[in-house]
């Protein structure tokens, strides 16, 4: 029984192995370089989105902001349900397939109500 995690282990060895090589060739190429002992303007600025911060870090977000990024999660992350349904169909047959549908019939009532209260509309 226990052979059958052997792949397993290997995988996460293998995985581990790389990950710790490729950071401590990191390390040691910016050493032998000498990039952290080198002061440099760029590294004392801060970066955001590729120019200077022209506003206070604490600033509010409008709340649009928020809505429509919790409308991506929430109908990205429904699509997901997607795949294992189309993978299984044929074993759970039509219960299964009209569950869907009473699924997406509810996605799509969010989706038009959403809509009709502007939650999508950005000026």
């Amino acid at each position: 029984m226990l052979e059958l995690y052997l792949p397993i282990l290997i995988f996460l060895g293998v995985g581990g192995a790389v990950g710790i090589v490729s950071l401590g060739a990191g390390f040691v190429v910016g050493k032998l370089l000498g990039v952290y002992n080198k002061p440099h303007i760029a590294r004392a600025t801060p970066y955001e989105c590729g120019f200077e911060a022209f506003e206070d870090a604490r600033m509010k977000f409008d709340v649009r902001y928020y809505l429509v990024a919790i409308l991506f999660i929430l109908f990205d992350l429904e699509i997901a349900f997607f795949f294992p349904w189309a993978v299984v169909l044929d074993e759970i047959g039509a219960f299964g397939y009209w569950a869907m549908m009473v699924f997406l019939g509810v996605l799509v009532v969010g989706f038009i109500y959403e809509w009709k209260k502007g939650a999508l509309e950005w000026e």
